[in-house]
């Protein structure tokens, strides 16, 4: 079976499969990448960029090994290859679990429990909840929403479209990395380094497909690329910006503003200043939206990867 053909029929399976059973409560091998990676840091850590690099290529370098091997010994079975791309694709992507904790959090506004709305945020991003009122909660969540729409489902369709199995596991372990070293602590400013450079390097591509496809299949296709093209480079996220302006045009809110991550302040850019202020309803529109961008990101990878195979042949 040709390689785009795998792809295609894994992946799809992967996403139906994070689509009838999401993420499982134990035993996901994120996690267990995520506990590997600890023991590497608790090995290698040192105050410097260099040893941080060095951690880095280690456990990315380890995920993509492992995917490349295991794509290898199967490749003489065409079942086991999908099988195995629907297995890689599944255990990388998110999106029904962050549709799900997205959910939760609405229905407690929907319900006027802010303070169980606060106790279910630090479960999908990092803000301070006590510091966010009602619709403070609910801009959090649809920005959280958008920019994971990107980092849990678009940017790992993105990289297994080209490379594969190793391009969905190692795409997942530089995000992951990231969000374990890459942000800027006094312990990993230096050590994390590498780690938030290679992150903005892999979430590149995904971020722009985002952008574009939230563009296309969202109710305002002009305000999401005005949006895109006049506040996402305020932002200071080179990927988020983007995607986050995206979504704000599609769904005519505004994004942004003064955020509180552990009692740390910081006033980022209003995106999309035209739009209105996020309400608890569009949690619901920001869910559907990212669904409907997952699912063109498939199609997407799908057809890229057919016309290049078509083209090399």
């Amino acid at each position: 079976m040709r390689a785009d053909r795998v792809f295609a029929y894994g992946a799809a399976a992967g996403l139906i499969g994070d689509l009838l059973l999401g993420d499982p409560r134990r035993g996901h091998p994120v996690a267990a990448f995520g506990r590997a990676a600890g023991a590497v840091e608790r090995v290698l850590w040192r105050d410097h960029r260099g040893w941080g690099a060095l951690h880095t290529a280690v456990c990315v370098g380890g995920a993509v090994g492992l995917g490349a091997v295991a794509e290898h010994v199967v490749r003489p079975s065409r079942t086991a290859s999908v099988a195995l791309t629907a297995a890689a694709t599944w255990a990388v992507v998110g999106g029904t679990s962050l549709a799900r904790e997205a959910r939760v959090i609405g229905r407690a506004l929907e319900a006027g429990d802010v303070d169980a709305a606060r106790d279910r945020l630090p479960h999908l991003c990092g803000r301070d909840p006590q510091a966010l009122d009602a619709d403070g909660i609910a801009r959090a969540v649809v920005e959280s929403v958008a920019e994971n729409t990107s980092d849990a489902v678009v940017g790992a369709l993105v990289w297994g479209a080209v490379a594969g199995v190793p391009g969905l596991l190692g795409f997942r372990a530089v995000n992951t990395l990231d969000a374990m070293v890459g942000h800027k602590s006094p312990r990993y400013r230096r050590f994390g380094w590498a780690s938030a450079r290679l992150d903005d390097f892999a979430g590149w591509p995904g971020a722009r497909l985002t952008a574009v496809l939230a563009a296309m299949a969202g109710d305002r296709p002009r305000g999401a690329v005005r949006a895109w093209r006049e506040d996402a480079r305020r932002h200071p996220s080179p990927n988020a910006g983007p995607v986050e302006a995206s979504f704000a045009g599609a769904l005519g809110v505004r994004l942004g503003g003064t955020l509180s991550y552990a009692g740390r302040v910081e006033h980022r850019p209003v995106l999309h200043q035209e739009g209105r202020a996020v309400a608890t309803h569009d949690i619901e529109r920001a869910v559907r939206l990212s669904r409907r961008v997952g699912l063109l990101a498939l199609g997407a990878g799908v057809a890229a990867r057919a016309f290049v195979k078509g083209r090399s042949a």
